[in-house]
């Protein structure tokens, strides 16, 4: 009997260790799962059926397939066979389904190529709240041609070419040079590994497909992009879920912030039109395959041709470029959490001011409602007594007033009923809570009105701006106003919210501005963001630039980040080399557990909190320059060398210094030293601090008095202004000129 219990025991232990854990919710989504189900049908791309060459449209044949384990030498493998149709009736469905494609030209850049896997297409009745125009025009300057079983589309800076049998999608440069295509059964002739071609499935659960495009992969190419990921900039050789996730940091695989868009090296983007979820496996599993598996039954693919300028340039002319932010919200923000009453504030500003720190902004988090979290859009009266004169006083000192608020609110809110009763909720399968929590759902217009009402207000009497916590809570199994389920939904979300934030502000204050979490594709129109809550460690610091790098390289132009990190007092040391990190950004804010204020450390370190603060004070009129160049070109402040550099080819797995703006190039101390070495592109560069000139190539440099490398391009002219204590206060008439 000992033996038995043993055994049994020891069974469970096993089974228990390779059980799947159990699914958090809103933990992140990896779609690649379901193209390893035994019980689906798979549908591989085949043959082109037949193309008509005047609108670029025809269709293609589907290979229907099964999966099956392979077993050879106690080796277990999973193979693909040809499977007969069991469907029932026979005679009433197809073994091998032909299908609908469609190719439009966008622009002498852009093509956006679908591909159906029903032979109903639903009519777009709606636009796409991800495109800027709701739906893109189409050109006709892209001409058309067949040579043998190939049928092309040649534009101004390339081409799209369609094989007939195997069926591919070939993509090439204006100079004939392929760059990616789409891949084929037979492409696993040289290979061991069975990689799936182009294909969708069928689930056996609810008949449901999902697309599962498949590119090649070349030798020595770099992908970029996907949204605000702390992995290496290089995204080939990772897998990434693109659904919105609450990670708790920046600092893991999951994003608040992903973005269905990438390019590559070879001068290809993509944006994968969709807002259901998307894993993009990077020759992760296959060093040859970029497989993009879609919980979206379109493929609807915006492809880009170009350098990384011009297919940013691109990609936000269709998506959206950002608007220009108010200049005040470029000067410093000061925050923590929280301050809980009228009082503190005054005293951070008034030191602020006697301390001689220039600061354009003091944010309030959590603590201005009468109970800590629970927003209700109403100054505590026992804490705040007179909030609009409290606005009004310091607006005359030159600071604005920034808010906290999110859109979840909790059974013991006092609107929580009201939103219930006005159907303002999304809805679980019964029309009630998907859990506890009431999740506004800004696909109800009238949500959006009651919401926006509720911002105003605050608006009117002194607010400046709102930080829109949150937003990657929405119920994946909800249901919403829009008819959508979460699928599509889910992902959609931070961009509705980011919207209905955005828009009252410019209606109320006349500015596009806020501060936000969480964004999807679209989101870029809308600054700004902000990296979360990035841990107090140098590999937190770290992990946020690569955050910032690959949100930039995804078409936002402004992000910003918690100086020190978020989640305990900042170390001493650690908060001064992320200060001038955190200046020489778009946008910059000190914000976290207490004390975030530089005057409750000691006066040395105040001394150097100035420093870096008078830095980018002087440095405004080239940041007001350079930001409205990002908005007008679709280009990041923060910037990764291989926007300005793409022919270097070192510069595309570069990720611990970056470009701010186009001139200036910032190495921050990622550890306890004074010098690090630094990769300079082509030409000359000089030490902002020291004068002294560096040569292209990696160099050891010596930080400064302010603990970071900056260094400016030889030749360029940088203006500057004497420093003000508020942007309210700069005197643009004293803009003064260096050469460098």
């Amino acid at each position: 009997m000992k033996r038995i219990i043993s055994i049994a025991v020891s069974l469970l232990v096993c089974a228990l260790a390779f059980a799947q854990p159990p699914y958090l919710q809103s933990a992140t989504y990896d779609v690649s799962k379901d193209f390893e189900d035994y019980s689906h049908n798979y549908f591989f791309a085949d043959a082109l059926s037949d193309v008509n060459p005047a609108d670029a449209s025809g269709h293609i044949n589907w290979k229907r397939y099964s999966l099956f384990s392979r077993q050879a030498f106690n080796t277990t493998t999973t193979a693909m066979r040809p499977l007969e149709m069991l469907d029932f009736p026979g005679t009433e469905y197809d073994n091998d389904p032909t299908l609908p494609f469609k190719i439009d030209f966008v622009g002498p850049r852009t093509v956006r190529v679908r591909i159906y896997t029903s032979p109903v297409v639903i009519p777009e009745q709606e636009n796409s709240l991800m495109l800027a125009e709701g739906q893109p025009s189409v050109g006709t300057s892209w001409k058309y041609s067949k040579t043998g079983s190939e049928h092309r589309w040649t534009g101004e800076h390339g081409s799209v070419a369609l094989d007939e049998n195997p069926f591919r999608i070939v993509i090439y440069d204006r100079d004939g040079r392929e760059l990616t295509d789409t891949r084929t059964l037979s492409d696993n002739d040289s290979t061991q590994v069975p990689t799936h071609p182009f294909q969708f499935i069928r689930r056996a659960s609810d008949n449901r497909r999902s697309i599962n495009p498949v590119f090649a992969l070349h030798a020595n190419e770099r992908i970029v992009g996907c949204g605000e990921s702390s992995t290496s900039i290089n995204k080939v050789g990772q897998k990434l879920n693109l659904f919105v996730t609450d990670p708790q940091s920046p600092e893991t695989p999951d994003m608040y912030k992903p973005i269905p868009f990438f390019f590559s090296n070879r001068g290809y983007g993509v944006f994968m039109h969709t807002s259901a979820p998307v894993t993009c496996d990077f020759g992760n599993t296959h060093a040859p395959a970029m497989k993009l598996f879609m919980e979206d039954e379109t493929m609807d693919f915006f492809i880009f041709l170009g350098t990384p300028k011009e297919i940013l340039d691109a990609y936000t002319d269709l998506t959206g470029k950002a608007e220009m932010p108010p200049v005040w919200s470029f000067g410093t923000w000061m925050s923590r959490i929280t301050y809980f009453e009228q009082d503190e504030v005054y005293d951070v500003a008034a030191n602020l001011r006697s301390h001689h720190i220039p600061s354009d902004v003091i944010h309030i988090d959590t603590g201005w409602f009468e109970t800590d979290w629970e927003c209700d859009y109403e100054f505590a009266p026992s804490r705040f007594s007179d909030a609009s004169k409290m606005m009004d006083d310091l607006s005359k000192d030159g600071f604005h007033i920034c808010l906290w608020q999110l859109p979840y609110f909790t059974p013991h809110n006092k609107y929580y009923k009201e939103l219930i009763d006005k159907g303002l909720y999304v809805k679980n399968q019964k029309g009630g809570l998907p859990f506890e929590d009431v999740v506004l759902d800004f696909s109800n217009p009238q949500t959006v009105q009651w919401y926006q009402d509720k911002i105003e207000g605050l608006l009117k009497i002194g607010v400046s701006a709102i930080k829109g916590d949150f937003g990657e809570g929405a119920p994946l199994m909800g249901y919403y106003a829009s008819g959508k389920s979460g699928l599509y939904e889910h992902n959609l979300y931070p961009l509705r919210y980011n919207k209905a934030l955005s828009d009252i502000t410019k209606k109320t204050n006349g500015q596009r501005i806020m501060w936000s979490r969480s964004a999807w594709a679209g989101s870029q129109r809308y600054p700004l963001h902000w990296g979360g809550d990035a841990s107090n460690t140098d590999v937190g610091m770290q992990a946020t630039l690569r955050c910032g790098l690959s949100f930039g390289l995804s078409g936002f132009a402004f992000w910003s980040h918690d100086i020190g990190g978020f989640v305990q007092s900042a170390p001493e040391g650690l908060y001064r080399r992320w200060l001038p990190f955190g200046f020489l950004t778009s946008h910059t804010r000190t914000h976290g557990a207490p004390p975030t204020e530089p005057w409750l450390y000691n006066e040395s370190f105040t001394d150097a909190f100035r420093a870096s603060a008078e830095l980018k004070y002087k440095l405004m009129p080239y940041i007001i320059k350079q930001a409205e160049d990002c908005v007008s070109k679709g280009l990041p402040m923060l910037r990764a060398l291989l926007i300005e550099y793409p022919e270097d080819p070192c510069v595309w797995t570069l990720d611990d210094e970056y470009l701010f703006g186009s001139d200036i190039l910032v190495a921050p101390l990622f550890e306890e030293t004074t010098s690090r070495n630094v990769y300079l592109p082509e030409g000359k560069w000089v030490d902002y601090q020291t004068k002294k000139v560096y040569k292209a190539g990696w160099n050891r440099i010596e930080a400064g008095d302010i603990p970071c490398v900056i260094l400016v391009k030889k030749g360029a002219v940088i203006p500057h202004v004497p420093v003000a204590q508020s942007t309210s206060e700069i005197d643009w008439s004293k803009q003064y000129d260096v050469k460098y």
